[in-house]
């Protein structure tokens, strides 16, 4: 009888019930949208282009290195948890898609950043399983931090499209629901210091440079590299003392202590505030979602 009503249960557990809904969502990419949509500054728009060109493979990364530990978990709530993951990283990847043609049809050059990002990526699937997990986990906390920044400034989201705002907001929402994902399963599956070390290093030896250059090459594409005035102004918005990334990375180190969590940073309340902002009675996207029962 118990073994029946555990089955049962978990048969109803989903992402939804933990906390990690799917949510299905119709963006409309206008046609009149401001080319240069963040700031209106090539530089800073472009950085943006190009992590969005980088999201789809890396989302396929991550789900692909949880998926190899999947069967080894037992706990019915991380199960459900990663199903959430699973499908809320698929529509991030499909909706990137979508937002980068858009993109490429403006005539941003998004294949480079396709082809760098694929090519990083297979380098860091060398790494054994395991250490490709704590890797995942690792670009997992820098997403989330990304994405708690971005829901936070409100001088940031100000100098944003409003229109493509939107994909950006549902995106960070997601990012900080299932931040914990990878890293629990990780736990599971046994949890060395050592190797996060090792995941991060090689993270940052083959992503960072890999960002830089096509960063560059997009910016040299688009005819705007030696703009002076734009790539100062767009590397101040980014890198400069209070740049939206700078801001950012005095916490990256928080993955190598040896008692970090990604929940022990909670942003809970950030979470309930963009999940009535955007999916809430008169919400931003609230006539957009297909499967209303996610929200």
């Amino acid at each position: 009888m118990n073994e029946v009503s555990a089955q049962s249960r978990r048969s109803r557990l989903s992402g939804h019930s933990v906390g990690i809904p799917p949510r299905h969502i119709d963006f409309n990419f206008a046609p009149n949208t401001p080319r240069y949509f963040f700031a209106n500054n090539a530089t800073a728009t472009l950085f943006f282009a190009m992590l969005s060109g980088f999201f789809p493979p890396g989302e396929r990364y991550f789900m692909e290195s949880v998926r190899h530990f999947r069967e080894r978990i037992t706990d019915e709530r991380l199960r459900a948890a990663i199903a959430g993951f699973m499908g809320q990283e698929a529509i991030h990847g499909r909706e990137h898609d979508l937002f980068n043609a858009m993109l490429a049809a403006r005539g941003f050059d998004m294949d480079t950043p396709d082809r760098i990002v694929k090519v990083a990526l297979n380098l860091l699937g060398k790494l054994p399983p395991s250490t490709r997990l704590a890797a995942t986990a690792f670009m997992e906390h820098f997403t989330a931090l990304l994405a708690e920044q971005l829901l936070t400034d409100e001088a940031f989201q100000a100098k944003a499209d409003e229109e493509l705002i939107t994909l950006w907001q549902w995106h960070a929402l997601e990012e900080l629901e299932h931040k914990s994902v990878a890293y629990d399963v990780y736990e599971t599956i046994g949890n060395s210091q050592a190797e996060r070390a090792v995941a991060v290093l090689s993270s940052l030896v083959v992503l960072v440079p890999m960002l830089g250059i096509t960063w560059i090459w997009m910016v040299y594409k688009d005819g705007q590299f030696g703009h002076l005035k734009d790539n100062m102004t767009g590397l101040n918005l980014l890198l400069g003392r209070r740049g939206f990334v700078t801001r950012i990375l005095p916490r990256l180190p928080e993955f190598l202590d040896k008692r970090f969590h990604p929940r022990q940073h909670d942003t809970e309340v950030i979470e309930r505030f963009w999940r009535d902002a955007l999916f809430g009675s008169g919400g931003t996207l609230q006539t957009r979602y297909r499967n209303r029962e996610a929200a």
